[in-house]
């Protein structure tokens, strides 16, 4: 076998095998937002109710907060969070903007929501339906700040997995920077992606849950 000959084997070999990895990571990714997501919903059902209780309490209107949103290769659906905001909040001051928690459009049960991220564990129900993963890029409306159609070719990127409800971006910056910054890190993300890495975002997510940095842009 000539020199370019084995060349060009070794790197379908490898080309065959990154491949493979690749799919098997992504298998065993859906496999543990399944398993994640529905033995997380039961064991955290109660406190689930309990949250629901309080909102519902404290603040008239629904307990859960629908909003269309841009999932994997720009397919929309509706993401499901604890509502901490009044009714129709996108619709008063500053519409999508919230800059703090000063905002007179939080709810006081919502402050401490926010603060601790546990309006987004209704989301494990979007993870168990396959809308969502545990761990991903974060899921955009559809208008805002660009539509779909108007992201670049190399932003678009960011699409072609499942969007999550934590990421990498929201364990470095959060909301501390600019959308188009946010995206640089989602597609750091996508190429980087293996089952260690989710793990650790996964970890490290756990871990700022009791910080209160960067929640607001």
């Amino acid at each position: 076998m000539s020199r370019d000959a084995s060349h060009d084997a070794t790197l379908n070999r490898n080309l065959l095998w990154n491949r493979a990895m690749k799919y098997l990571n992504l298998f065993l990714k859906r496999l543990i937002d399944l398993v994640g997501s529905g033995i997380g919903l039961i064991i955290i059902s109660p406190f689930l109710i309990i949250i629901a209780l309080l909102i519902k309490t404290t603040s008239p209107g629904p307990v859960f907060f629908f909003q269309e949103r841009l999932g994997k290769n720009g397919r929309v659906f509706k993401i499901i969070k604890f509502r901490t905001m009044v009714v129709n909040a996108e619709k008063l001051g500053d519409g999508l903007s919230v800059k703090d928690d000063s905002d007179s459009r939080i709810t006081k049960i919502g402050r401490f929501l926010r603060s601790t991220s546990l309006d987004e564990l209704p989301q494990l129900f979007n993870v168990f339906k396959g809308e969502m993963s545990l761990v991903g890029p974060r899921p955009p409306v559809p208008y805002h700040p660009y539509k779909y159609e108007e992201y670049t070719e190399v932003q678009r990127k960011r699409f072609t997995m499942r969007p999550g409800i934590t990421g990498l971006s929201q364990i470095r910056v959060r909301n501390s920077v600019g959308w188009d910054e946010r995206i640089v890190i989602d597609n750091e993300y996508i190429n980087s992606f293996n089952i260690i890495l989710d793990i650790k975002v996964l970890f490290f997510t756990a871990r700022k849950m009791v910080q209160r940095k960067n929640i607001y842009s």
